[in-house]
């Protein structure tokens, strides 16, 4: 079993057991108001199930991994990544609103480029709706720059709004 460390988290495939952190991660109105206008759980559910499979680097779904606070046992969030092509993939992460501010979205990032360095992967890209600056910083934190920038790409709150592109070349 794929298992990843930092300093104060443990990461760790996502199981049916976590149903319950996956449905409230998409129930935060904090943590998703730069992500998804409310989705039936019918939905959410879905995407859930489409994260249980076992993963490699041929997969074409997402590598899910739960995010543990090594110190109190208690799960923050998820993160993970999800192939594009070949040596290339999208990361990602939701942390849970009373984790936010504490540094660990970039610490579980950086374990993320690790794994994807030693998975032999030559890029990684994030999308982040514009506005979100909490996640720009935890991006720019761990070495990804600002790529580009497509206007108008995601309907949020009854408003469009642009997706910036930022993307991390990998070097082993």
């Amino acid at each position: 079993m794929l298992e990843l460390y930092t300093d104060r988290l443990y990461l760790r495939p996502l199981t049916e057991a976590d149903w319950p952190l996956f449905l409230r991660l998409h129930r935060e109105p904090e943590t998703m108001r730069h992500v998804f206008d409310e989705l039936p759980e019918s939905e959410v559910r879905r995407g859930f199930e489409h994260r249980l499979p076992d993963w490699s680097p041929g997969a074409e779904h997402w590598l899910c991994l739960v995010m543990t606070d090594k110190a109190s046992g208690r799960d923050v969030g998820v993160t993970g990544i999800r192939m594009l092509r070949q040596d290339h993939a999208e990361s990602g992460y939701l942390l849970l609103p009373e984790w936010h501010g504490q540094g660990l979205g970039s610490e579980s990032l950086r374990a993320i480029v690790d794994f994807a360095i030693a998975t032999g992967l030559t890029s990684l890209e994030a999308t982040v709706t514009d506005g979100n600056l909490a996640s720009c910083r935890v991006l720019e934190k761990c070495g990804f720059t600002l790529a580009r920038r497509v206007p108008e790409a995601y309907r949020l709150g009854g408003r469009w709004h642009d997706d910036l592109i930022y993307s991390l070349e990998l070097h082993g």
